[in-house]
């Protein structure tokens, strides 16, 4: 019996692979305090679609990736703003790890300036990598912050109040 076919279309999953490469270089900028165009650079270079230290990075929409990455540059004093007013007074921005920062400041500019794009993906796709880093509450916080955010941004979330 043959395996199924991958369901949805290619390009969705170089997307998906393009955001994960993109919270990833903005948790890198984020630490290491490297610039948009060198981690831009390096990330064409030596691990889009690549091997590092044995991982195998998915190939990704270059293009995509590149549009997060310099979105959220040039918008951080917009995009912060209104992730502190998403997020409840317990869980101040400055409370975040990096790599949560990264993933909500990826969302955010993609509920902002992706119109182009469903906000059901978009909540999911970063539910799914903070899946990928977090076991415990952070993907509900990225659900919870992201669906405030789109329904202030867009007029939408994802439908129910989805836990």
């Amino acid at each position: 019996m043959s395996e199924p076919a991958s369901p949805g279309p290619r390009h969705a999953n170089k997307r998906g692979a393009a955001r994960l490469a993109a919270v990833q270089a903005l948790y890198q900028m984020d630490v290491a305090g490297s610039g948009v165009f060198e981690i831009t650079a390096e990330y064409e270079a030596f691990r889009l679609g690549k091997e590092v230290d044995g991982a195998l990075y998915r190939e990704a929409d270059a293009q995509w990736f590149r549009a997060i990455l310099t979105g959220v540059v040039e918008n951080q004093k917009t995009i912060d703003p209104i992730i502190r007013q998403a997020l409840t007074e317990d869980w101040p921005l400055s409370r975040l790890d990096s790599t949560l920062r990264a993933i909500l400041r990826a969302g955010v500019y993609e509920l902002m300036k992706r119109d182009d794009v469903p906000v059901a993906v978009i909540v999911s796709e970063y539910i799914d990598i903070a899946k990928a880093f977090y076991e415990e509450d952070e993907p509900k916080l990225v659900n919870a912050v992201l669906d405030r955010v789109s329904r202030r941004v867009r007029g939408e979330g994802r439908g129910k109040d989805a836990v």
